[in-house]
């Protein structure tokens, strides 16, 4: 199947499904776009707003360098056009959770142009090769504040915390053909974001939402009309999203309808979409350049600092562990989170081998941590101690069951593995004496099955492997206890 075999199928035959998604990322910085405001998460209403937020007569708006400097280091993340010359706009709108009655924005001249995200291949997802999606622009805007109605039975409440926060609208172009696409982006947006450390990614806090343009046409016909279905805030809404709203389309196209182009809500409970208001064109909000705020313009310095911060991106890192021989599903695993990267990095610095270490970070660590419902930030064992442990398995002094134990150990205690084996006796013998004695005893006490062996069971042999390990309490080592068991049995 290739990228765009993805169809709904409808009575009159098969649907292309054509997507753009605008993701507002909240940019991480302890002050909002054009005030010194805090940004916290989860204050009390209205304990985060300046005069300005609350827009105050004469208040005037001064632009947060951090805030521009994130917006910039993302676009150079994307490898997009980053524009020298931009300038803010004014949306103009009328709401109760937006004081000045319009909206900063950019729209004629945003501070970052054209860039691309690759995602990866997905066979089981149903994407079977790489995908290069388009992003128009970038652009920085100030949020709006938020109307809470269930404070009240007859009145609905403002909480202006939000007024003013810094976003960066990210703008892809209409090149995605599934929902899978979709997810694979807005994952690897969320990578490359919390790899920059311009956005935290939080997308149940808001920090990270989607507003998602849907459209269908039958293979290779112009678009059609797109509705767009706003703050969509996680990966499998915007999947869910894009499934309901193309069948919705359809349906109502082939049973004679008209898409019209209008905003839309997602009702998670329901699974389906909502219309929340028509949709206006640009004009309706009567942009002009605002007064308040000179064009930004960056010179070659702060350009060159904004390239210089930029960490190994995930494309980056994959490509460093793929060539180190760790296969491209463990490379996919560790590079999809910040922390899991920066964890696994710490672990080869300590001198683990890459795909050893790869592969037992995917299963065991990963496993462990699952079972105890936290996560690598919070793992109680440290990559130091993990190396430690590794290279107790691959010098022979622990067997790969030994290392189990001592790694559940670990968990429990925090303590080294090298401390743990000793303190417990736990080291592997490779005392040729002490294992050929309980061989001797092993194969006198299963005579019969000496017998079988001998007469061509050689599945026996196993049986005679696990009997010396046990005699052993694990410890002997697996290499001596088979080349001493080949020359017992003859």
């Amino acid at each position: 199947m290739s990228v765009s075999d993805y169809r709904i199928k409808g009575e009159t035959g098969e649907w292309e499904v054509v997507i753009g998604l605008e993701v507002h990322a909240q940019i991480t910085t302890n002050a909002k776009l054009f005030s010194g405001a805090a940004t916290a998460f989860g204050a009390e209403p209205n304990t985060q707003v300046s005069l300005v937020d609350a827009a105050m007569p004469g208040m005037l708006p001064v632009p947060n360098r951090e805030c521009i400097r994130q917006a910039v280091r993302t676009g150079m993340a994307i490898e997009a056009q980053i524009n020298k010359w931009s300038r803010f706009d004014r949306k103009n709108y009328f709401y109760a959770d937006l004081p000045q009655g319009y909206q900063i924005s950019q729209l004629y001249h945003p501070l970052v142009g054209e860039g691309a995200i690759t995602v990866e291949a997905d066979e089981k997802a149903g994407i079977p090769a790489p995908k290069v999606i388009g992003v128009e622009r970038i652009h920085v805007e100030q949020d709006a504040g938020k109307l809470m109605h269930d404070q009240h039975p007859t009145m609905s409440y403002v909480d202006l915390n939000r007024s003013g926060v810094a976003l960066m609208e990210i703008v892809s172009k209409p090149d995605m053909r599934s929902p899978a696409e979709a997810g694979a982006y807005v994952r690897k947006l969320r990578a490359i974001l919390r790899y920059v450390g311009s956005c935290d990614g939080n997308m149940e806090e808001g920090s990270m939402r989607a507003d998602v343009n849907v459209s269908v046409r039958k293979p290779g016909d112009e678009f059609g009309t797109r509705t767009e279905t706003k703050n969509v805030n996680s990966v499998r809404f915007v999947m869910a999203v894009i499934e309901g709203e193309a069948k919705r389309q359809v349906e109502l196209i082939e049973s004679g309808g008209t898409v019209v182009q209008e905003t839309r809500l997602y009702d998670p409970d329901r699974g389906e979409t909502r219309s929340m208001r028509s949709k206006e064109d640009a004009h309706d909000y009567r942009y002009f350049p605002d007064p308040d705020l000179l064009p930004l313009e960056l010179d070659d310095a702060f350009l060159a600092e904004c390239r210089d911060s930029l960490p190994e991106l995930p494309d980056a890192k994959r490509a460093r562990y793929l060539a180190a021989g760790i296969s491209a599903y463990n490379a996919d695993v560790l590079t999809a989170e910040v922390e899991a990267a920066r964890w696994f990095d710490t672990l080869l610095d300590a001198g683990a081998k890459p795909v050893a270490a790869a592969n037992w970070v995917t299963s065991e660590l990963f496993g462990a941590l699952n079972r105890m419902g936290r996560d690598i930030s919070d793992s109680p064992v440290s990559p130091e101690h993990a190396a430690e442990l590794l290279s107790l398995v691959a010098d022979g002094t622990i067997s790969g069951t030994i290392a189990k134990a001592v790694f559940e150990k670990m968990l429990e205690s925090g303590d080294g593995a090298a401390e743990i084996v000793e303190r417990d006796g736990l080291k592997q013998t490779s005392d040729t004496g002490a294992i050929e004695a309980e061989i001797a005893k092993i194969l006198a006490a299963n005579a019969d099955k000496v017998e079988q062996y001998r007469g061509g069971k050689e599945a026996l042999f196993g049986f005679f492997v696990g009997q010396t390990m046990k005699a052993m309490q694990g410890k002997a080592n697996p290499q001596v206890v088979n080349e001493l068991l080949k020359k017992a049995l003859g």
